[in-house]
């Protein structure tokens, strides 16, 4: 967990990091990109709650769910991982130069720098965050709406 300085109210809060794992859907469905997205919990009267003056999103549900184009419904699933979980963005890195110094009959481009031709595309990798849980989704079944239900109206009783 990372710390956050609130300006508004002074406090420190703590954030939590959830990678979001859609790999049991992958192949399964078309998500296009840039597509617009829905993260809430099964009660569709009240996707956002305000406990303590904190809003609380479907991810404090034990199965958060995950609307994708407002078609494609996802039920999730929380994985605890082994450890701590690095999460690593990947960029292009600008390719290595050399530059020519010694004088040589095969140099005809002296002082001059030259890329390697043979040297393979270079990747700069920064760490992004850090996160204990894995949030794994697939696809949304209307079983999996009424057993959910059933659980929530029993819990009530």
């Amino acid at each position: 967990m990372e710390k956050n300085k609130d300006d508004d109210y002074g406090e420190e809060e703590d954030s939590e990091y959830v990678l979001l794992d859609l790999e049991a859907v992958r192949g399964k469905i078309d998500i296009p990109l840039n597509a617009p997205y829905t993260l809430s919990g099964l009660d569709t009267m009240n996707p956002i709650l305000i406990i303590d003056k904190k809003v609380k999103l479907g991810l404090d549900t034990m199965n958060p769910i995950l609307i994708i184009d407002k078609k494609v419904k996802l039920i999730g699933e929380y994985e605890e991982t082994i450890g701590t979980c690095f999460v690593f963005s990947e960029d292009e890195a600008s390719p290595v130069v050399h530059e020519e110094t010694g004088p040589s009959e095969a140099n005809l481009f002296s002082g001059k720098y030259i890329l390697d031709p043979n040297q393979a595309p270079r990747k700069q990798v920064k760490p992004v965050a850090r996160l204990q849980k894995i949030l794994k989704f697939r696809l949304l079944l209307d079983e999996d709406v009424q057993v959910e239900t059933n659980s929530q109206n029993n819990s009530i009783l």
